[in-house]
């Protein structure tokens, strides 16, 4: 008999029944004529939702009071959410009604890494990944999707072996998970050695043997879900492409950076004092990570907590609240850094130079193509009236004077000087179909028309292979270079007379004007729940990430060093 367990979440009491699947499919190849349906099965659950994990790994407080408790931290961001990101599935319900024939393909190629545990279960019993079947989040109470609504939880990736990592078939959702060991003697990896005890202690409790197993630290590790790439589809379904959709991990690899940060060092930032990593027989050790999982994506966080009741939200609102706060921290601390050179006044018109300092180990923005930063410059004269300005935010959560915001067939193009309100510098990644059609759909994209987003340090721009090349007319610009860009501003001040102020700042929004508008065409629940969001919040939709200043007549800061 299946084993039960109790699942407490905001105001309600799930059961959990283990071991039970809804239909009992056999992994290619593993069944004998005439044997069983269930024989070519795992012996046993393959995963546990997280709730088995906090018994032991919350209540955890550093010496100083802070409260590091791996669950608590874990269900408040998006790799706990990433089942219930609204964006998400209106994304992937767009690109379905776009290719419909395709529709599995796309469910099960999708869920893999934002419904890891309920599509692995699926592939290993035989089947595929689904992700409508599971919604919405909270109120299906079947296995499946009480996995699914799980999102990258604990036994997911403390799972995954060493075997693959780093190779290209360990990319997009490759990773090797061991379902070949008896239930109570699965391995859940991490990075300390492991006692008798300790053993003891988990397989009673949650059924699964702690091992170590130090790839646990490795960006290989993350790069199984953050390397991802799709498949162009034509019209009738066939493949027109492929697209390198998301390409942190080669990004990375391409810098100064391996050998001396992972992903785990900027993401997962060390707690400084020794402590324990279970408050059940824990012993102090050094190198506990916090499971804060920092990221960019304020945005959605805060939208999963406005509408957490829709969205079948546990983690508690301040816990929320906090997690987006780390998150505009994590922007504005560790991203990018902005300055502006000397200001110079001369024939009614003012020249500067602006220059952006990439801080990440990888582009800045990464990843997700929705992503984008760009330049707000404005000039004042000593009244502080306006002069000029570029790239204002507006309320819909559009920018001024970008010319893909206002027109969903063009593009802002990249820019090495700066003459006139209507231009404005934008880092972001520019899809195509492959008529050349500016896209916002994955699978109808087959290559970037530009690239020109902040590259890292050590990154040689001219010897990057193709899947995280510079693309559009920063390839050609010699002022755009790792670790960041130089703009030139020459613009009409009129008849100001004294000195004038410059003042720049760079703005990032996780999801761009487009990349949300471009979902009102498609009548679905997802796409229309999406949209009455985005209206909603649209205009907290981005964040300031860095500013400078400065004043004819003055000493600049100048541009960083290597710039």
């Amino acid at each position: 008999m299946a084993g039960k367990r109790l699942l407490l979440a905001a105001g309600a009491v799930w059961v959990v029944t283990l071991g039970v699947s809804a239909a009992p499919r056999t992994a290619p190849g593993a069944q004998a004529a005439g044997a069983p349906a269930h024989q070519g099965l795992p012996v046993g659950p393959i995963f546990q939702t997280a709730d088995a994990c906090m018994a032991c790994h919350n209540g955890l407080t550093t010496p100083g009071g802070e409260d590091v408790s791996i669950g608590i931290q874990w269900r408040a961001t998006m790799m706990a959410n990433s089942g219930r990101d609204p964006y998400w599935q209106a994304a992937v319900r767009r690109e379905i009604m776009d290719h419909p024939s395709a529709r599995a393909e796309i469910e099960d190629e999708c869920s893999i890494c934002h419904m890891p545990m309920a599509t692995f279960t699926a592939r290993a019993a035989g089947g595929h990944g689904t992700i409508f079947d599971h919604l919405p989040v909270g109120q299906a109470a079947t296995p499946e999707a009480l996995l699914a609504a799980d999102g990258v939880s604990c036994t997911a990736c403390h799972q995954i072996t060493a075997e693959k990592l780093g190779t290209p078939e360990s990319f997009t959702g490759g990773y090797v998970i061991d379902t070949t060991r008896a239930a109570d003697a699965r391995r859940i990896f991490g990075p300390f050695e492991i006692d008798a005890g300790l053993t003891t202690v988990m397989r009673s409790s949650a059924g699964f043997q702690p091992a170590q197993g130090t790839h646990i630290q490795s960006s290989e590790l993350c790069a199984t879900c953050h390397t991802l790439f799709t498949s162009a589809l034509d019209p009738s379904g066939a493949a027109a492409g492929r697209l390198p959709e998301q390409m942190p991990y080669l990004e990375w690899q391409a810098s100064d950076y391996p050998g001396s940060r992972s992903c785990q060092d900027c993401h997962m930032p060390v707690v400084e004092a020794e402590m324990p990593i279970a408050r059940v027989l824990g012993q102090p050790r050094a190198g506990f990570r916090r499971h804060e999982f920092r990221g960019g994506n304020f945005f959605v966080t805060r939208m999963l907590n406005r509408y957490r009741a829709e969205l079948g939200v546990v983690a508690l609102p301040q816990e929320m609240d906090a997690a987006a706060g780390r998150a505009i921290g994590h922007l504005q601390e560790a991203t990018a850094r902005v300055s502006v050179g000397a200001v110079t006044v001369a024939n009614r018109r003012a020249t500067f130079d602006v220059t952006v300092e990439n801080l990440a180990g990888h582009k800045f923005p990464t990843a997700y193509p929705s992503r984008r930063a760009w330049l707000h410059v404005t000039v004042r004269d000593a009244g502080g009236r306006v002069l000029f300005e570029s790239g204002a935010f507006q309320p819909s959560g559009a920018i001024a004077g970008n010319d893909n915001d206002a027109d969903a067939s063009a593009f802002e193009p990249h820019h090495d000087e700066i003459t006139s309100a209507d231009q404005v510098q934008i880092f972001e990644a520019i899809l195509a179909a492959a008529d050349g059609r500016v896209t916002t759909g994955l699978l109808t994209g087959s290559h970037y028309l530009k690239d020109n987003r902040l590259l890292p340090k050590g990154f040689d721009k001219a010897a990057s292979g193709p899947d995280v090349a510079v693309r559009g007319a920063a390839a050609q610009d010699d002022t755009f270079r790792a670790p960041g860009d130089r703009v030139r501003y020459r613009v009409d001040i009129g008849a100001a007379t004294g000195p004038v102020t410059v003042e720049a700042e760079l703005w990032f929004q996780p999801i761009g004007y487009r990349w949300a508008e471009n979902l009102r065409g498609y009548d679905a629940f997802e796409t229309r729940r999406f949209i009455r969001y985005w209206e909603s919040m649209a205009a907290e939709s981005a964040v300031r990430v860095g500013t400078a200043t400065a004043a004819s007549g003055r000493p600049a800061d100048g541009p960083p060093p290597g710039l």
